[in-house]
């Protein structure tokens, strides 16, 4: 049995940003596999969200209903919840949708006819608004940042697995 923490990330609707940045850990990615093992993640492609998750750092905001499946399924498996950037945070750029009524947003973008994110189909319902992570599950940590830049997620990670709290201070904390 592995004595590595289990890590799984995840993004949701927003840029993958916060997940570039991750990979920008660069030469640290080394020491990040000492200490642990990505057991889910879009960067290495599994199929299905695993039990037993230590740590989950998602990013995004919760905009779909397969999304939010998704989130309350990895909130069941993960001990640790991170929302990992401002947009799983506070909602950002994919929440400026929220002030307009879903079905108007869907037909400006798709024109008359048949419009796909109405309902659960070939392409997943759009949520009534486009919320952060808190809003339907509880987060435990926040990595804030858009994008958290690498020595902040470093910082964040190293702590959090050495230490069993993550210490992120001064301008770490600030958002932006």
């Amino acid at each position: 049995m592995s004595s590595k923490v289990r890590v799984a990330t995840m993004w949701f609707s927003g840029c993958s940003g916060c997940h570039m940045s991750f990979l920008d850990l660069d030469e640290r990615l080394i020491e990040f596999a000492e200490l642990a093992e990505l057991v889910y993640s879009p960067i290495v492609d599994p199929k299905e969200i695993p039990d037993g998750i230590d740590v989950a750092l998602i990013e995004g905001t919760v905009n779909t209903t397969e999304q939010l499946a998704q989130l309350r399924e990895i909130r069941e498996k993960a001990r640790i919840v991170v929302a990992f950037g401002d947009c799983a945070i506070t909602g950002n750029v994919p929440s400026m949708r929220n002030p307009r009524p879903r079905d108007e947003v869907l037909r400006t973008v798709y024109g008359g006819g048949e419009i796909p994110g109405l309902e659960d189909g070939a392409v997943p319902a759009l949520l009534p608004r486009a919320l952060p992570l808190q809003a339907y599950v509880r987060v435990d940590h926040y990595i804030p940042g858009c994008p958290p830049d690498a020595d902040r997620i470093w910082k964040f990670i190293v702590t959090l697995i050495k230490e069993g709290k993550p210490r992120l201070e001064g301008e770490e904390i600030r958002f932006g």
